[in-house]
Parts: structure tokens; C-alpha cells; sequence
């Protein structure tokens, strides 16, 4: 799934990044605790959160991460718009909380991280 459908899907508003929507997600991650996604994510992995400070852009350029949905309709500020743009890192923003948004992207395809794990290896 590319990050344009993730937008249509999500019914999200494009933050930074609108010409990287063509971008390949792998699998899917919700979580607000960055050590979590420091541990399980893989590259090209979508991070979906509640978090909005820097932590989440240093995070997502460490992991290697696609972009960042930004969930229940936070948005960052002008610091961590700064940064992403910096690091290009995408971000969006829905209105759904982090479980209706991970459960909407599982619906149309995508996995999370483990997931995809257990399917390459099967």
C-alpha cells in the first residue's frame, strides 16, 4: 500500500511530505512509547501516534520509518514540522484514535511489524 492510500483510507490531512505519497509501506506500527518503535519497527515501516515532539521525527529517522500519522487529530508543532522537513519524514494527520486507525489499515492489507515477520518466514 502506498502512502496515498493510506491518506484515502484514513481520510487523513498531508501535514508535510504530499510529494512522497507515492512512497511503499511495509507494515504498520501504532505506539507512543519510542523506545518500542526503536525495537520492533522495520525500514519502511508507518508509524501511527499521539505523540507530537521532536522524539517522534529523531525516532523515525533512526528507524528508517516511511512517515508518521499523527492520530485523534494532534498536530505538531512548529519545532517538529521544522525537523521533518529537514529529515523529509512525511506526516499526516487523522482524526481517528491510534486503534480505529491501526485497525482501519489491518482491513485493507496492511500488517504490523511481527506480522510480517511470521508471513516471510512461514
Amino acid at each position: 500500500m502506498k502512502l496515498a492510500d493510506v491518506q484515502t483510507v484514513l481520510q487523513a490531512k498531508v501535514i508535510y511530505g504530499e510529494q512522497w505519497l507515492d512512497k511503499e509501506v511495509v507494515c504498520v506500527c501504532g505506539a507512543d512509547l519510542m523506545s518500542d518503535v526503536l525495537v520492533y519497527t522495520k525500514e519502511k515501516t508507518l508509524l501511527l501516534t499521539g505523540l507530537t515532539n521532536v522524539q517522534v521525527i529523531r525516532t523515525a529517522e533512526m528507524s528508517g520509518l516511511i512517515g508518521i500519522v499523527f492520530v485523534r487529530g494532534k498536530m505538531p508543532g512548529p519545532d517538529v514540522l521544522a525537523m521533518a522537513r529537514s529529515k523529509q519524514i512525511p506526516l499526516l494527520m487523522t482524526k481517528h484514535p491510534m486503534f480505529e486507525a491501526c485497525g482501519m489499515l489491518y482491513q485493507h492489507g496492511l500488517r504490523g511489524c511481527s506480522q510480517l515477520e511470521l508471513i516471510v518466514h512461514e
